[in-house]
């Protein structure tokens, strides 16, 4: 069986300074100390549940609850992504109705007749959060022409100036926008502009053998834009495509504390296990100040909040006070789009979604509920789950965390969860690389995403297209995709008996 991970049983880490753009991680001797939250009692507690499992006879305790009190106990159906946490207030429901009514508002480009309504782009992806986030699921690739609303390339290049480089130093900026084009490719646009262009992918099938002489064909893309309507990208821009990501317990991960997070990290390797992830490092936008990015793909986002405004701002052109750009991702070059009137009304305040819209929408993003898992103490599932550990998954997919007692929610305060994932970037090979920095994660590394919810994406969002790009179709493809510091597990996933990898696969739809 995979040893416990070296620097998971250390957890070396107290706390975190940034210097010279990277983290330093203060020395300790145990998580607890690190965790200003916990009394020593506490602390003990938390060690013996977060310990990762030995005995595969049965479930562990609470094991289906995995967003502990706040896990959606509803039926399973189309809808098991949407339902609020399980353990919020009355008063808080009505709050996360209103939030979830903002989430599907369709904006309207202005000017326009109805109030606090319009603001759309100039150009944009989409007119909702919601027709991203399907049935606040998982995003797939475009399908047919006019089925791209999902998924959106992402596009940025180095610095070429000192200034530049100094903002990305400082995490000012996270990337650089195309000079043109900006920060992502509009394919949308306002009437009497037109979109910037279109995503196009090309993809080659390329066959895997796996033990026992299974063939599995993995479809690999290559990405492209069409009808660029407004010049050339600049020769250094990287397109990095993104498919949506599910809003499942996003309030209870950002209610893991730092330090346990931090405990995960390894960038040197020190333990010699070949994993080596790091932390991530935002701008939090309410502070100014730098923090632990966990959210997005490249966890460049620390907050909930900040996460959703840029969202505003880069998918559908809508300025907060936290991303005031009411042009969206217009560029300087961009006249025409600069020159159209936004939707700013004096009376609401500064932005076209101003502080009452984000508190209610980030209300409601932090408290969509992570359904209860299904059959995990059915003999088979938890074959899959000895699996999943014996071949090092937990490496990379930490079980399970207890979040903080402070949490700013009392709903998401000293919970057991269960999100299989160490929110630390990972370098996931040369296969999966698009070549775009972010922050501190290279063009090679990506957030661990968490796995819970993972197996009914077929029942909510109809597909089973995983990974950033939805290039794999199915679990199996997600898998062998993995390489870097995931190719020995990999692997030892390929050379395994079917009976064993179809275990696991059991296991990954139960969670």
């Amino acid at each position: 069986m995979t040893k416990r991970p070296a620097r998971r049983l250390l957890a070396v880490c107290a706390a975190f300074t940034v210097a010279a753009g990277v983290f330093v991680l203060a020395d300790a001797h145990s998580v607890g100390r690190a965790r200003g939250d916990l009394s020593q009692k506490d602390q003990k507690r938390v060690e013996a549940v977060t310990a990762l499992a030995t005995d595969f006879s049965k479930a562990e305790q609470y094991e289906a609850m995995s967003g502990g009190a706040a896990t959606s106990l509803a039926s399973i159906n189309i809808n098991s992504f949407s339902h609020f946490s399980e353990n919020i207030t009355f008063a808080e429901q009505e709050t996360f109705k209103l939030g979830n009514a903002l989430f599907q508002k369709l904006w309207v480009s202005s000017p326009s007749s109805t109030q606090a309504s319009d603001g759309l782009g100039p150009l944009y992806n989409a007119r909702s959060c919601q027709t991203c986030h399907i049935k606040d699921g998982r995003g797939h690739p475009p399908e047919d022409a006019a089925d791209a609303t999902s998924m959106f390339l992402r596009l940025a290049r180095a610095a070429k100036t000192p200034a530049e480089a100094a903002a990305l130093k400082s995490f000012r900026e996270m990337s650089m926008p195309d000079p043109v084009y900006g920060r992502q490719l509009q394919d949308l646009a306002v009437p009497g502009l037109k979109g910037e262009g279109r995503m196009v992918i090309d993809y080659t099938e390329e066959p895997v053998t796996l033990a026992g002489g299974e063939v599995v064909m993995l479809r690999r893309p290559a990405y492209s834009v069409a009808g660029l309507a407004y010049g050339d990208l600049d020769p250094t821009t990287t397109l990095s495509p993104r498919v949506t990501q599910p809003m499942l317990g996003l309030g209870l991960v950002q209610a893991i504390h730092e330090a346990d997070i931090l405990a995960l990290a390894d960038p040197d390797d020190a333990d010699g296990d070949g994993i080596s992830g790091k932390a991530a490092i935002a701008v939090d936008p309410a502070t100014g100040r730098q923090a632990l990015g966990r959210f997005g793909w490249k966890a460049q986002s620390a907050t909930v909040r900040q996460q959703s405004a840029d969202a505003f701002a880069f998918d559908i052109g809508i300025s907060t006070p936290e991303v005031p750009l009411s042009e969206g991702d217009c560029m300087p070059t961009q006249v025409a789009c600069l020159d159209r009137p936004d939707g700013v009304q004096a009376r609401l305040g500064d932005a076209e979604a101003p502080p009452p819209v984000m508190d209610l929408v980030t209300f409601y993003a932090e408290n969509l509920a992570v359904p209860a898992r299904r059959k995990a103490s059915f003999p088979e599932t938890l074959a899959g789950k000895r699996v999943f550990y014996e071949t090092g998954c937990v490496s990379c997919h930490q079980p399970k965390f207890v979040t903080r007692r402070d949490a700013g929610n009392k709903a998401h305060a000293f919970q057991l969860i269960w999100p299989y994932s160490d929110f630390l970037l990972h370098d996931m090979g040369e296969g999966l690389g698009d070549g775009q920095q972010v922050g501190v994660a290279d063009g090679r590394e990506w957030r661990t995403p968490p796995l819970w919810g993972i197996g009914l994406t077929k029942t909510v969002n109809g597909h089973t297209f995983f990974l950033h790009d939805g290039r794999a179709r199915n679990l199996t493809e997600a898998i062998l995709w993995h390489g870097g510091e995931a190719q020995a597990a990999r692997d030892r996933f390929a050379a395994l008996e079917k009976q064993d990898r179809d275990a696991l696969l059991t296991f990954l739809e139960s969670l």
